[in-house]
């Protein structure tokens, strides 16, 4: 499996206008959707997911099996409008590494919605489900607790990874658009409030081939719209 990984600086400005302009907002809390739209609009079929938006200079990074030729190609044909809005005057792409050993040590980030889907359908927060199943005492460790769970959980699909050691460095619950059910041929977007959790920590890989597919898939849900993305550094030194 080939992975790249690329990066653009949208334009705060140009990007908020873009949104609004056709109703891709959530009350200013998340620009996710807008940003999907975005890159549909520009790479088509072949819109990286999962992506991190920073809002800062580090601007926004994905990563894609995608050939790296190909999405700069679809980059600098891109509408002017979308164009200016993802800043893709500056895109720019790069191989990312494809295989891990087993047993490796790596330090990582990721911002996740530790969401889980009931079987009506509906999205439920992980640490809403485990407080009314267990109690929860209104600590804010409790739900670090049960979002760590969940992480170790979903970091461990298919064997890939083992979680050393997680702290949930932020946060916050948002708003967000995602599409609703079919109504009459047309699925109008809805207003979405969820966790939006930040975590950083360190992971030693299992699988290598479970990693890989980790890394290009991203992890937990809603992660063509900004959420899943695994960043890996050095470990901390002992």
């Amino acid at each position: 499996m080939s992975l790249n990984l690329i990066q653009c600086h949208p334009d705060p400005r140009r990007l908020a206008a873009w949104a609004t302009r056709f109703g891709l907002t959530a009350g200013g809390d998340d620009l996710g959707y807008a940003l999907h739209a975005l890159l549909t609009a520009t790479f088509g079929e072949a819109a990286p997911k999962p992506f991190r938006h920073f809002g800062d200079v580090r601007g926004l990074l994905a990563y894609t099996a995608h050939d790296a030729e190909g999405l700069k190609l679809a980059a600098e044909m891109a509408a002017p409008d979308v164009h200016a809005a993802l800043g893709l005057d500056r895109f720019a792409t790069r191989n990312f590494p494809a295989e891990w050993a087993s047993g490796r040590r790596l330090g990582f980030e990721v911002r996740v919605r530790p969401v889980l889907r009931t079987r009506e359908g509906r999205e439920r927060d992980v640490f809403q489900m485990a407080a009314e199943t267990f109690g929860d005492g209104g600590f804010s460790e409790a739900r670090e607790a049960a979002y760590g769970e969940w992480l170790a959980r979903e970091l461990a699909r298919n064997d890939a990874a083992q979680v050393e050691h997680a702290r949930l460095d932020a946060f916050k619950l948002t708003a967000s658009l995602r599409k609703g059910r079919a109504a009459e041929g047309k699925r109008p977007a809805q207003r979405v409030t969820g966790p939006d959790a930040l975590f950083s920590g360190e992971l030693t890989v299992r699988d290598p081939i479970g990693f890989a597919a980790l890394l290009a898939r991203g992890v937990g849900r809603h992660r063509a719209f900004g959420f899943g993305m695994l960043l890996l550094r050095p470990p901390a030194a002992c």
